[in-house]
């Protein structure tokens, strides 16, 4: 058994505010207790990593998470999204990485727990373990080139 990313994108739609159009989609991790799901608007046409929604979606399951967020009426995600870009965070692209490497710490706490319990095999959980910490180190290679820029990074 393997376990995938645990925050893969999924698209959700596309809404349109002052004339720009922007790509919705979901970010689902697991917590530990449960799945929680984030909202993230992306300018279409543009390099931009995007910017989250602050409100979570918690469920039960990733599917359920996603469902919830597929439910919303194109009305709800326009005002998602004006919210996001009203608190729009200074140093999204340093938020974004901060939030990856707390996704792989819990992941590992995951593997962990899985191979305490015998769902997860020896060689299974290493070959997690060597993943997710190559994971990590990479993103902790990001820190530095992202700390103090504003915007996106790539203004």
């Amino acid at each position: 058994m393997s376990f995938a990313d645990a925050s893969p994108q999924t698209y959700i739609g596309v809404v349109e505010d002052l004339g720009k159009r922007y790509t919705v989609f979901c970010r689902v991790a697991f917590d530990g207790v449960e799945y929680v799901g984030r909202l993230w608007f992306a300018e279409q046409g543009t390099p931009d990593v995007g910017v989250p929604d602050r409100a979570a979606m918690p469920g039960r399951t990733r599917e359920e998470v996603l469902n919830f967020a597929r439910r919303l009426t194109p009305d709800e995600l326009g005002l998602r999204q004006r919210r996001a870009f009203a608190e729009k965070r200074q140093y999204i692209r340093l938020r974004r990485v901060t939030d990856e490497i707390l996704g792989k710490i819990r992941y590992l706490n995951q593997i962990a727990l899985s191979k305490n319990g015998g769902i997860l095999d020896d060689a299974t959980a290493v070959r997690e373990f060597e993943i997710t910490e190559k994971q990590l180190h990479e993103y902790i290679d990001r820190l530095r080139g992202y700390a103090g820029v504003s915007g996106s990074g790539l203004e």
